[in-house]
């Protein structure tokens, strides 16, 4: 192997290495300035019900509603492959199942990924007249999300959930993976897809 691709190849590596700890150490401490909406995350459905992972997105987002750190919350999240119903919608259901009002909530039920999240929200908050959101996700993912809502130009903070759902070394391992090969893979193409 030459020795310019041989740097080149090292170079990467590192530079993979430390995005990963930089993902997997990165405490974004929550951010509770008050906001005119909280926008939630989707993550994947157990059938037509949220899963853990959504449901402590959905339940943080409504403890800063109910502490009146916002006044909206944003469902987002599509219809994935094979799905009866979109991430959105589960999640409002989930929440007027526990009381919060209709009027409360708006559904962006468009999105598949990250990218996409960001930037329908962002047609949304045109729309709505909301300037800035709390952004709810798992904290492994905040980072990658807060790199996506400043690519659209949305105002938010860090509101990551108390705790991420993956808790043991074997099940966080697999997600800061892929969150760091997104990061890397959107760094480095600037395309800003991911």
């Amino acid at each position: 192997m030459h020795v310019t691709a041989k740097l080149v190849l090292t170079s990467l590596v590192v530079y993979i290495v430390v995005s990963m700890y930089g993902i997997w150490t990165f405490t974004a401490e929550a951010d509770y300035t008050k906001a005119d909406a909280a926008l939630v995350l989707g993550t994947r459905l157990d059938g037509e019900e949220p899963s853990y992972a959504l449901r402590e997105r959905i339940d943080h987002a409504i403890w800063l509603y109910e502490y009146e750190l916002v006044e909206r919350i944003v469902f987002t999240g599509g219809l994935t492959e094979g799905g009866l119903i979109s991430e959105a919608e589960a999640s409002k259901l989930y929440a007027l199942s526990v009381g919060v009002p209709e009027d409360v909530i708006v559904v962006e039920d468009r999105s598949l990924v990250t990218r996409e999240n960001m930037l329908f929200t962002k047609e949304l908050a045109e729309e709505l007249n909301l300037s800035d959101f709390l952004l709810v996700s798992d904290p492994f993912h905040m980072k990658r999300a807060l790199m996506m809502a400043d690519v659209f130009g949305l105002e938010v903070m860090a509101a990551p959930t108390p705790q991420s759902v993956y808790t043991s070394w074997g099940e966080q391992f697999p997600f800061v993976l892929r969150e760091t090969l997104a990061y890397v893979g959107n760094q480095l193409t600037f395309n800003k897809s991911f």
